[in-house]
């Protein structure tokens, strides 16, 4: 026969099965939480309250609070309550000058506030300022550059170049061409001290230059592969030369579709004869200010982020080698850049930090 009081039943909703599921096993769920969580579970299977701190390894009486809880408030009960605390010292008077005064004002002197500024201003200190920014998600400091397309047939391009990205049409090669134009040969008045324990890399903040290069890229979109050419000039006899390497490159009875920027190189009438005498090419053009549909743009980050930044060269000739070897090591195992975004979600995404601005 048992003994001692008698257990109240819990049951359990579908709604509150599936929370204390979550609960219990999201990661970023506090500890307190997951483990409460896991207690009424047990309980709703009928079981008793030591059987349940057994399989948990809880004590019987944290078993026996949790359960009285959530009988009386549900989950609401397994929340923490709110704690005693200092009282916030700033009034929400004084919230909404700090706010008015950061958003609608400068100071005589300065373009944007800072905490020391605003806080002489307002005859607060300069750490609630800072909290208050904090709360806000505010930082004056900072300043974001954006650029919007004027293009007026921006939808229509979007829709071509991203359709082409992630729907390419069958025998055919998608090819992301841009020109890196005007890379200088840039060599340190004085060596570079290098790496060490304890010390980075140092180097003269000034430099001798030794002329300039430009790159004519294409990047497969489909291979992640280059096809590169360097010339001294950039010009759109440079930019045909580099279209004949392109048509040796690319197997008779594939098309090519080109996605280029609007460069006058890339229109003039010496460009047009060549293609009508080919038709297998087409182009498509990215809209105005908006070179972040093309892809090689991406690849000339990597270029320089790991040559060319940072890289010492004593002749133009020195890092047209560099350049080469770079394409030659990449197309070694080339890996493709995977454009995820359709045409409504970029458009969506234009659409909304319009309204917002």
């Amino acid at each position: 026969m048992r003994k001692g009081r008698r257990i109240p039943p819990l049951t359990l909703t579908q709604d509150e099965r599936e929370t204390l599921a979550q609960w219990s096993r999201r990661p970023k769920t506090s500890q307190a939480l997951g483990q409460r969580a896991r207690i009424i579970l047990a309980c709703a299977e009928g079981k008793t309250n030591t059987t349940v701190a057994q399989r948990l390894s809880v004590t019987k009486q944290m078993v026996g609070k949790w359960r009285t809880r959530f009988l009386n408030k549900r989950l609401d009960g397994l929340l923490d309550e709110p704690r005693p605390g200092t009282p916030r010292r700033l009034s929400d008077v004084e919230v909404e000058r700090v706010l008015t005064m950061t958003l609608e004002s400068t100071p005589k002197n300065a373009t944007h506030w800072s905490t020391r500024s605003l806080a002489a201003a307002c005859g607060l200190s300069r750490s609630s300022v800072h909290r208050v920014w904090r709360a806000f998600a505010l930082a004056p400091h900072r300043s974001e550059s954006f650029k919007l397309s004027k293009d007026p047939l921006f939808i229509d391009k979007v829709r071509d170049i991203v359709g082409l990205y992630l729907d390419p049409p069958d025998k055919a090669l998608v090819l992301c061409v841009d020109e890196k134009s005007q890379i200088q040969a840039l060599d340190r008045s004085q060596p570079i001290l290098p790496m060490r324990p304890g010390q980075a890399e140092r180097r003269a903040h000034d430099y001798k230059r030794h002329g300039t290069t430009s790159l004519f890229a294409a990047l497969d979109t489909k291979t992640g592969k280059i096809i590169g050419q360097l010339h001294r000039r950039h010009r759109s006899i440079e930019f045909r030369k580099f279209l004949d390497k392109i048509d040796a490159a690319v197997p008779q009875g594939f098309d090519v579709h080109l996605i280029l920027d609007n460069y006058g190189t890339h229109k003039t009438a010496s460009i047009q004869r060549w293609l009508l005498k080919r038709p297998r090419f087409q182009l498509h053009f990215t809209p105005t200010s908006a070179s972040w549909l093309n892809l090689v743009e991406r690849w000339f980050g990597l270029l320089t982020e790991k040559q060319l930044r940072r890289g010492v060269f004593r002749s133009t000739r020195n890092l047209e080698t560099t350049i080469r070897n770079y394409i030659d090591i990449h197309n070694e195992e080339p890996k493709p850049f995977i454009w995820t975004k359709t045409a409504d979600e970029i458009l969506a995404s234009v659409a909304r930090f319009c309204q917002r601005t």
